[in-house]
């Protein structure tokens, strides 16, 4: 199985590029991301490679680093995602804010990539989430936070604060964080009032 190629860039296409390894043309699929990375035609270049053999084909799939490479592997273990959506959520987003948007459960940022709707989107946060927040960049406490707050855990006056956030226009990562900043600095017994005031102060910083 071919695991990485150094070459020369021979051509392009709109999702593919080619690369000359001592006379033979590899055709390697990327994300967006990993196209926009490389050097023009001519150029030297690596890729970290993906090899899938069906019956029918050999196909080669390729990325700018072994992070991206190992994000495609886990994306594509779940439900519904194919290598062609799985490229497409690596062309949207970097691997760290696809690893930080699972752990904070942010569906709407993992929809903006094509071919992602809402069911798909919460399929991803919902079987990768306990493998993202080792590669996120996120504080734990929102992470945390924003796990009780999807599966009704969280205590009454921070849900409820987080809610009050939301409705006034924040994003739901945005209230959480103000949220979980607000109840390190007035402890966990503060009311939900409390909570929603020292929350809009952390987002007026």
């Amino acid at each position: 199985m071919i695991g990485k190629l150094r070459g020369v860039i021979d051509s392009y296409g709109e999702d593919w590029v080619i690369l000359d390894v001592g006379g033979v043309g590899y055709q390697a699929f990327c994300s967006a991301r990993t196209l926009q990375s490389l050097p023009p035609a001519g150029e030297a270049a690596r890729l970290a490679i993906e090899t899938y053999v069906r019956e029918d084909m050999i196909r080669l799939y390729g990325f700018a680093d072994e992070v991206e490479r190992e994000w495609f592997r886990l994306l594509m273990t779940v439900q519904g995602v194919g290598a062609r959506v799985a490229l497409a959520v690596l062309g949207t987003l970097k691997p760290g804010d696809l690893a930080t948007a699972i752990a904070l459960q942010d569906k709407a940022a993992l929809a903006r990539a094509p071919g992602v709707g809402k069911k798909v989107a919460e399929r991803i946060v919902a079987e990768l989430r306990d493998k993202a927040p080792a590669y996120s960049s996120a504080d734990p406490a929102v992470v945390h936070l924003q796990a009780d707050i999807a599966e009704s855990r969280a205590a009454r006056p921070v849900a409820d604060a987080v809610s009050a956030l939301v409705n006034l226009g924040y994003a739901q990562v945005q209230a959480s964080a103000a949220v979980a900043a607000a109840t390190r600095s007035a402890g966990e017994s503060a009311d939900a009032e409390t909570l929603i005031r020292l929350g809009l102060r952390e987002l007026a910083r």
